[in-house]
């Protein structure tokens, strides 16, 4: 087979979530009849920003790195390794579990560049569903095969909630998509996904918070750090992964508030969730806690962990002890229930922030959501919030039927 000499230019892309570098090769392939046919493919190298992210001359290392290990290869076998790349020709032969291979291996676990493209936190459960949900059922499912009924009544009968349905048939669609985006599928192909229509979104668990006695009296048994952390998590409305993801250097006691710069999910340091997740939250009465906290660390420099764990203090805490310490307080409380986390306690600063006046943008903003939709979802309207408000609705009505009262009878007079 004919080689070529190539050195293809490395380019951004901008418009597909993350920003990533990659480039276009070109690939002889043997025929079956002896002929040669030459493609055309995109290889992703590793993030162009953030945290893990290469410079333009590093990317260029790799590219050429890969290109010196690239060797011709024969026609595309019936059961390739995991990150071989399938030809276009032969995209009606190909199997579900062959496109999620190549997904799992480029895209979530990053083989190809050294980087994974995805969070630790958001690679695991891509990692399960395919496991424990997706492969066992659409392994050795031809890609044409795919039909939107026989999907939705699998969705049904697998999905424990509405949002563990939307997660597999989106991770499934999201398959085809970087199929199609590296030409393993042609543009022509049609995602079957696209029809597959969820029925009407439904809970499992009811949205819940506690009232502000309640959650009085669960931190009033939690003891610092757990406190202190809980405290952020409610009053700042930062997650929990950002609070255990905060290095000395993030926090700033001069004008009390700390940067949210990254976040740390068991063991994995990453960037923020979403852009607008890069925030400065303020600390207000926090401030002083905090400034005692700090003050009492082994570590009190800037790379230092502001939660360091007990038995080794180059280490950030998880959040499972975290958690654990809340559900028991709560527990002991008698006010416990099913879905209770330290989430629990981002949902309530969301609500009460609006309660005490601040708008749906500002509590979207600060709580970092990536829209005010979001914060609808996290927004709960306690009976005795209900109840507040239309006891002043009722007031202005009544202050208005006197009014009417009143001027009648002035009218008589």
């Amino acid at each position: 087979m004919p080689t070529h000499l190539q050195r293809p230019k490395v380019q951004e892309c901008l418009d597909r979530g993350s920003p990533y570098w990659f480039f276009r090769y070109r690939e002889d392939r043997q025929l079956p009849d002896g002929g040669v046919k030459a493609t055309r493919k995109r290889h992703i190298l590793a993030p162009s920003r953030g945290r893990y992210a290469l410079s333009r001359r590093q990317a260029e290392t790799a590219r050429d790195r890969f290109l010196a290990g690239l060797q011709p290869s024969p026609i595309l076998p019936a059961a390739p390794t995991a990150g071989a790349s399938p030809s276009p020709a032969l995209a009606s032969d190909l199997s579900f579990g062959q496109l999620a291979a190549v997904w799992r291996s480029d895209f979530v676990e990053g083989q190809a560049s050294g980087r994974p493209l995805v969070s630790a936190s958001t690679r695991a459960k891509y990692i399960r569903h395919l496991e424990n949900h997706i492969l066992p059922r659409w392994r050795d499912t031809l890609v044409h095969e795919f039909r939107a009924k026989p999907v939705l009544d699998w969705l049904q009968q697998v999905g424990q909630s509405w949002y563990m349905m939307a997660d597999l048939r989106n991770l499934m669609s999201g398959i085809f998509t970087k199929a199609q985006e590296w030409e393993l599928l042609p543009d022509s192909f049609a995602n079957p996904f696209h029809r597959v229509r969820l029925p009407r979104k439904w809970e499992v668990r009811q949205k819940r918070i506690l009232s502000p006695e309640q959650t009085m009296r669960v931190l009033a048994r939690l003891r610092d750090p757990v406190l202190l952390i809980s405290q952020t998590c409610l009053e700042t409305g930062a997650r929990i992964s950002e609070v255990t993801g905060l290095r000395v250097q993030h926090v700033d006691l001069q004008l009390g508030c700390v940067r949210i710069e990254q976040r740390h999910w068991r063991g994995d340091i990453d960037e923020p969730k979403t852009a607008r997740s890069r925030r400065t939250l303020a600390l207000g009465t926090l401030r002083e806690r905090y400034r005692r906290w700090i003050g009492g660390l082994e570590d009190g420099s800037g790379e230092g962990w502001v939660f360091p764990q007990q038995q080794d203090g180059t280490r950030p805490m998880w959040d499972s002890g975290v958690r654990k310490a809340l559900k028991l307080a709560a527990k002991e409380e008698g006010c416990d229930f099913a879905g209770l986390g330290l989430h629990t306690l981002r949902r309530a600063n969301i609500t009460w922030r609006q309660e005490v006046g601040g708008s749906s943008i500002e509590a979207s903003q600060i709580a970092g959501h990536a829209n005010s939709k979001m914060t609808g979802e996290y927004t709960v309207v306690q009976l005795r919030r209900q109840e507040e408000l239309t006891q002043r609705l009722q007031e202005k009505l009544a202050q208005a039927s006197k009014r009417r009262v009143k001027t009648a009878e002035i009218a008589r007079r």
